[in-house]
């Protein structure tokens, strides 16, 4: 579904990511792991239109997209959640689901995908609140429905599951399970919490310094001596 070749960002003599290449298959669950500052949202934001690369090429299905701004993305069928999350304040629950489905590829049934996605995170019934009535996990999950209501295809996950409690972060790691078979969705997935990684992941690529230093099964690569050296730390 998704491949992308040698993509660079660079600030100045600074490469925040540094000819980083991957491939999403279909109805796969990828996982993007390293430390802070390896580079993992500024690559997200590469393959989401909202930076774009020094160098190096993105392809959703075979078309390139690499450089696209990012309404040009999400039309093309890639949309992102971010790792804070800032839904509309003084929209409610179901006005900022729309808000996704209305910027979707397709405006014809707007209001009823933007009841679908909120249905599949289980906030249809606090569709008349406002946001900041949630909980972080309640936030968490409506980011999540307004990015499902513009109907893509790959869906870029920033760390959706951190800073919840243990129950809600299970809670997580179910529904994007739920979603991935829901919608048939390839998933690229930023997280911290490894648990989540080892269970949800079918593949991970570890980042470190903005490079690619490992790659493999969740086993292969928590059990590698240099994710281990730059990311996991010795017992």
């Amino acid at each position: 579904m998704l491949r992308v070749e040698k993509l660079s960002k660079r600030y100045g003599g600074l490469k925040a990511v540094d000819e980083v290449s991957l491939e999403l298959g279909r109805e796969e669950i990828l996982g993007v792991i390293g430390p802070n500052g390896a580079g993992k949202t500024t690559l997200f934001s590469m393959i989401a239109g909202s930076q774009k690369p020094s160098s190096g090429a993105v392809f959703l299905e075979g078309e390139s997209i690499g450089g696209l701004p990012a309404h040009r993305v999400v039309h093309k069928g890639i949309v992102r959640t971010h790792q804070i999350v800032r839904p509309f304040a003084n929209l409610t629950v179901f006005e900022n689901a729309l808000a996704g489905a209305t910027f979707g590829r397709d405006q014809t049934h707007a209001r009823a995908k933007a009841q679908e996605a909120l249905e599949l995170v289980g906030l249809w019934n606090r569709r008349g609140d406002l946001p900041g009535s949630l909980t972080l996990a309640g936030r968490k999950k409506l980011e999540l429905a307004r990015a499902l209501a513009t109907t893509p295809r790959v869906l870029l996950l920033d760390e959706v599951i951190a800073g919840v409690n243990p129950s809600e972060a299970l809670e997580m790691a179910q529904l994007i399970k739920k979603i991935r078979e829901a919608r048939k969705l390839s998933i690229l997935l930023i997280e911290h919490v490894m648990p989540a990684v080892m269970t949800l992941c079918d593949r991970v690529l570890v980042l470190d310094a903005g490079r690619a230093i490992a790659a493999g099964t969740p086993a292969q690569v928590v059990s590698d001596p240099l994710v281990i050296s730059a990311y996991l730390g010795s017992a």
